[in-house]
């Protein structure tokens, strides 16, 4: 579910930033960015992430800075010295200019080494987790919010899909006394021919009259988006019950639809179809 945190601590001695951003995916996929100095930490915020993101891919960035006691810097000479007479040589075969190798060269990686000091970096880390947690509230709460919003959404397309099977219990009737004057009919024929099996032609009546009843299938859609409702307002996550919930809704309205056999009916399914697929879609958004 998308979401946005940002946490910040500023002082005499100290500059830390948590930013955290949530997308949506139906499985946690976490993402951290640390300091050099925190790298040994990473399985531990990704177990504080955890306990409160259950779902998303998440992009953790965290940035860290001492004001008390600024870095060490050192300059491997050795190296620096190797990199120099590379590129001079390679230039004076090139009758190249050597001007600006020196500055080229301090620019090549582990010339110049940056190290900072190990003490206070426990208590740094203490209060830098306490930046991280404040970051996941408000990315948390970012997401509540959005869910509130997609919620109604929810509630919307559930209502549209409610109003389609209530037009289909209109057409229903009209679509029984249409079938009884065909079958009417055909009845009507087969009783003029002189070859028929009365028993067999009984069966097949009632398997076809069965085929075509909807009355189960229209019963369990309406008890499916009932429990949809019920579920969408409890406060615990139901991510996967409401995507399993709306599996089975989609095979409800399928099987009405081809067991109707009423254009009427069809057109309704299509439009049935249309607002499950924009629930389905929305889903993965759910935790």
């Amino acid at each position: 579910m998308t979401g946005y945190g940002l946490a910040q601590l500023e002082n005499d001695t100290l500059s830390v930033s948590v930013e955290i951003k949530s997308l949506n995916s139906k499985f946690l996929d976490t993402q951290i960015k640390l300091p050099k100095v925190y790298f040994d930490k990473e399985v531990e915020v990704r177990k504080i992430v955890t306990e409160k993101l259950e779902r998303g891919k998440i992009a953790v960035s965290i940035t860290y800075e001492r004001k008390d006691d600024p870095a060490q810097v050192t300059i491997n000479k050795k190296l620096l010295k190797s990199y120099y007479q590379e590129i001079s040589e390679i230039a004076s075969k090139l009758e190249a200019s050597k001007e600006g190798i020196l500055g080229l060269v301090l620019d090549f990686p582990d010339v110049i080494r940056a190290q900072e000091s190990t003490d206070k970096l426990e208590d740094h880390w203490s209060q830098l987790k306490d930046v991280l947690a404040e970051a996941l509230v408000k990315c948390d709460d970012f997401r509540v919010t959005e869910g509130a919003t997609l919620k109604n959404k929810l509630v919307v397309y559930i209502d549209r899909i409610e109003a389609y099977l209530t037009k289909i219990e209109k057409f229903d009737p009209a679509r029984h006394d249409a079938i009884k004057q065909r079958l009417a009919q055909r009845l009507t024929e087969i009783e003029s021919s002189e070859k028929y099996d009365q028993n067999r032609f009984e069966q097949e009546m009632i398997y076809y009259i069965e085929k075509l009843d909807i009355s189960e299938e229209k019963v369990r859609l309406k008890s499916h988006l009932d429990y949809f409702l019920e579920i969408l307002s409890e406060s615990e996550s139901k991510g996967k019950k409401l995507s399993f919930l709306s599996q089975e809704m989609g095979r409800e309205i399928n099987t009405i639809g081809s067991k109707a056999n009423d254009a009427g009916i069809q057109k309704l399914v299509v439009g049935m179809k249309d607002e499950l697929e924009k629930i389905k879609e929305q889903l993965q958004n759910i935790l």
